[in-house]
């Protein structure tokens, strides 16, 4: 951990407080008791920015996890699911929540497969024209050189979610909506201003699908290997998955990564280098990133 740990605390101090994704809530371990917490179970959290990854283990799963993390200062764009933890960060005023419209898509196909044939095509309609909105929004993002085509397009992913917002407003106003339906409504509409921010803000991705992808491996081996079992190995589990995945993203091969860097704390007598951050992967010389890049392009495509 003490040679890990400057380098994840630079990273933490680095992550934009911009636009970032965030994912939190997946118990890693049962680490140990805490005095008022029921169990044993504690949370890791996921904060992606587009040049770092910050993971941090937490007994709690409750709003002042996010609070601190992005502090008092915090403005720009959070892509999030629909938890509550997350709303509290509405009041500050600075921060805009981006919901997730994969979850959205869940529950219509929820619907679709769990209500019978009767509520199957109403279900997947829906979800139908959800795709319509992946398939504008692709259109859009890859015509951004060509400001003609990309307001054309643009306009036509406005009028879409018009006609969804109008079919929506629609159906709820009948009295005799089947509740399920009403249910899965209602959530919608409630969260409609997070889910259209990324009609303004193209730089927003309709869905918080990466920083799901990025606890992945975590939750996976919290099931081969049964979590971390000590505070200690939890945070240092968190620190360790901060800066591999950070590494990822900067495309640089963690292997050679680490055998450099840990062949400098050999050289510092076991301890991390002073300039331990001059490691971190916006520091490294054009030079060394290219070399770790090439080396994990060969790691990815094979000789």
């Amino acid at each position: 951990m003490p040679l890990i740990e400057p380098l994840y605390q630079g990273i933490r101090g680095t992550q934009p407080r911009g636009y970032s994704l965030a994912r939190g809530r997946d118990p890693l371990a049962g680490v140990r008791e805490v005095e008022g917490k029921q169990g044993h179970k504690w949370y890791l959290w996921a904060f992606l920015s587009s040049s770092t990854v910050v993971f941090k283990l937490d007994p709690s799963r409750a709003s002042e996890v996010p609070v601190a993390h992005f502090g008092d200062d915090a403005t720009g764009i959070l892509n999030v699911d629909r938890y509550a933890a997350y709303k509290v960060l509405l009041d500050n005023g600075r921060i805009l929540l981006a919901f997730c419209w994969a979850h959205v898509r869940r529950d219509f196909l929820a619907i679709a497969k769990d209500w019978g044939e009767a509520h199957e095509a109403w279900g997947l309609g829906w979800v139908a024209q959800i795709a319509a909105l992946y398939g504008l929004n692709r259109q859009r993002l890859a015509l951004r050189e060509q400001p003609e085509r990309f307001t054309e397009v643009q306009t036509q992913l406005e009028a879409a979610l018009e006609q969804m917002a109008t079919a929506r407003d629609a159906q709820l106003r009948d009295a005799e909506l089947h509740p399920a339906r009403r249910k899965v409504l209602e959530s919608l509409q409630r969260h409609w201003s997070g889910l259209v921010l990324f009609v303004a803000h193209p730089e927003v991705p309709m869905d918080n699908n990466r920083a799901e992808r990025a606890q992945r491996p975590q939750v996976i081996g919290r099931k081969n290997y049964y979590g971390s079992g000590a505070r200690w190995s939890g945070e240092l589990a968190a620190m360790l998955f901060s800066l591999l995945q950070t590494l990822l993203l900067w495309n640089i091969n963690p292997r050679g990564w680490l055998t450099g860097y840990l062949g400098a704390c050999a050289e510092n007598a076991g301890n991390a280098p002073h300039d331990a951050e001059q490691w971190l992967p916006w520091n490294l010389s054009a030079a060394q990133q290219l070399e770790l890049q090439q080396r994990q392009a060969r790691a990815r495509d094979g000789p």
